[in-house]
């Protein structure tokens, strides 16, 4: 039984960054975790129960048979996509088990030649579908004079790459532009917070392409859709609303975007 069990635990653990990052991610001792490794030893109930719920497994499952174990986690087969996509889809499928620790819901802040002198923050849903993590995106923001009324809704993909996470995303009216997002925690071992660039497309009259520096800050389970919805739009730059942190990783630079002449309206 340890055997099946180790094996299994092994198996488990191949994707992750370290076992260190385990370790920390379900409060065990390193050296206590090893043994089960090993096959050295067993954990308690109470312990079975936190390792399962890390891994998203039923406790018995860590104890089948170990061919039957990985044979049930494989990626399933999914209908051939057509030759242009293939390399590009393949990168974001099975990407569910690296990003577990990411899913959830974000506030997402960015300079934007749409917004000069303020920070924009969006709402960023990530969720596993089918083995690949969705990202959900929803600008809402409006001038106080009247002038701008931004209301964008995104969908994209998400792959965890040399520790990084990547993202492409495409307006859901099928309008605009496709925009790429890198990001990766501000430490290795934390995720509240996600700095990184974001290249896009402004929704303004100019279309101007940019590309700024954004930050990700990871909301409480218990904020619900609509306060996290209602919290976002323009903000100024210099607002008591503004998170301090953010504004620190944000930096004090301007938007590196193309001029308008050389891009005037259609």
């Amino acid at each position: 039984m340890s055997t099946a069990f180790s094996q299994n635990l092994r198996f488990l653990c191949a994707e992750a960054p370290s076992i260190a990052q385990i370790c920390r991610e379900i409060g065990l001792n390193r050296q206590q975790f090893n043994r089960y490794l090993s096959g050295a030893g067993l954990p308690s109930a109470h312990n079975l129960r936190r390792i399962a719920r890390h891994f998203d497994v039923a406790e018995a499952e860590l104890f089948a048979e170990p061919e039957r174990f990985a044979a049930a986690r494989r990626p399933a087969v999914v209908v051939k996509l057509p030759a242009p996509l293939l390399h590009l889809g393949q990168g974001f499928a099975d990407q569910a088990r690296p990003l577990r620790r990411f899913l959830g819901s974000y506030h997402g802040y960015f300079l934007t030649p749409t917004w000069p002198g303020q920070v924009l923050r969006s709402l960023i849903r990530l969720k596993e579908v089918d083995g690949y993590v969705m990202s959900h995106t929803f600008e809402r923001a409006r001038a106080g004079d009247g002038s701008i009324r931004q209301r964008s809704a995104y969908q994209g993909l998400v792959a965890h790459r040399g520790g990084r996470l990547c993202l492409i995303e495409r307006p859901r009216n099928d309008l605009g532009a496709v925009s790429e997002t890198i990001l990766m925690p501000e430490h290795p071992h934390q995720i509240s917070y996600l700095q990184g660039l974001v290249l896009g497309v402004s929704a303004g009259a100019s279309r101007r392409p940019y590309a700024t520096r954004t930050v990700w800050v990871r909301l409480e389970e218990r904020v619900t859709a609509r306060e996290a919805l209602a919290a976002t739009g323009a903000v100024p730059q210099d607002s008591a609303r503004l998170d301090p942190k953010v504004r620190r990783l944000l930096g004090a630079d301007m938007p590196l975007s193309l001029s308008p002449d050389l891009y005037p309206p259609s």
